[in-house]
This record gives structure tokens, sequence and C-alpha cells, in this order.
């Protein structure tokens, strides 16, 4: 089952388990949204929305807030000493699709528990021993270098130009 939803201005074709990146929506990470706008329902009888399907909506895990990649806007007049330089990063909403739910229903499932970094109990007397750092090396003195005699200058008389 699939289902297109609209939010932002923009479409996404969504089924469950979809990781998608949208524009900014209100919810703490690790909560669950839903997405109201569903314009089709997919399936085995897919269900086209007049603008949208009625009593259809998405359940969304929010997964993360975060900034886009950044956007330059540059703009230079020619030969009028004129440029002007702005930039901007969309600020980005990512989802993890749950369920497409019908005919009003609520969510059922809930947000995925978080994982927790599984640490070795390390053994008594096996501990690694911490790494000495090495002393740093000074730099030897160079010895004062002999200055090379000058080259004599060639002796200014007549060349041997005939």
């Amino acid at each position: 089952m699939f289902a297109v939803i609209k939010t932002g201005g923009r479409q996404y074709r969504v089924v469950p388990d979809d990781v998608l990146e949208i524009g900014k929506i209100a919810g703490d990470v690790g909560t669950i949204v839903q997405l109201g706008e569903v314009l089709v329902v997919g399936g085995d009888t897919p269900v086209l929305g007049t603008p949208t399907v009625a009593g259809a909506t998405v359940a969304a895990e929010v997964l993360d807030h975060k900034r886009g990649p950044k956007v330059i806007a540059f703009k230079k007049r020619r030969r009028k000493n004129s440029r002007r330089k702005r930039g901007y990063r969309d600020e980005i909403t990512v989802l993890r699709i749950t369920e497409i739910l019908t005919d009003n229903a609520k969510p059922s499932i809930g947000p995925r528990p978080k994982r927790e970094k599984v640490v070795a109990p390390a053994a008594e007397g096996d501990e690694a021993p911490a790494k000495k750092k090495a002393p740093a090396k000074k730099a030897a003195a160079k010895p004062a270098a002999k200055k090379a005699p000058a080259k004599k200058a060639a002796a200014k008389g007549k060349s041997d130009k005939k």
C-alpha cells in the first residue's frame, strides 16, 4: 500500500518504513505526527481524492530536525561595481513513515525505542595500560654555515670585439 501526501507545497509518494526529508513541521524528536493531506491511497483498489481522500492520514515518526545544504544567491551587475552575496539553509524535518491510515483510524504503532550503546564490561586486572606519549624531540641546532666567498666582479675593460 502506498499514499501520495502533500506537505510544505510538495507532494511525496510514501510507503511504510520510508525515510524522507520534508520542510520543517512541528513535533519533537521521537513523537508520532499525522499528515492529513492525502491525495491518493494506492493498493489493490486505489482511491483518488477530490482534492484529498476523506478520512485518510499518514502517521510518521519524527527522527530529526536539521538544516539543509547551503544555497548561495550571488548577483553581479557587470561593469557597475555591484555585487550581492546572500545565502540560506532550509530547515528540514526527517520522518519515518510508520503506517497509512484510512477511515479516520488512529495510529497503532508507537515510536521505535532508542538503541542503547552496549559497553562490554572490563574484567578485573585485564585493563589495557594507558599509552604514554613519547617526549617531544628537540630540534638539533644546526652549525653555523660558512659563507661562500663572493665571486669577483669581471674586470671592466674593453671587450674583444672587432
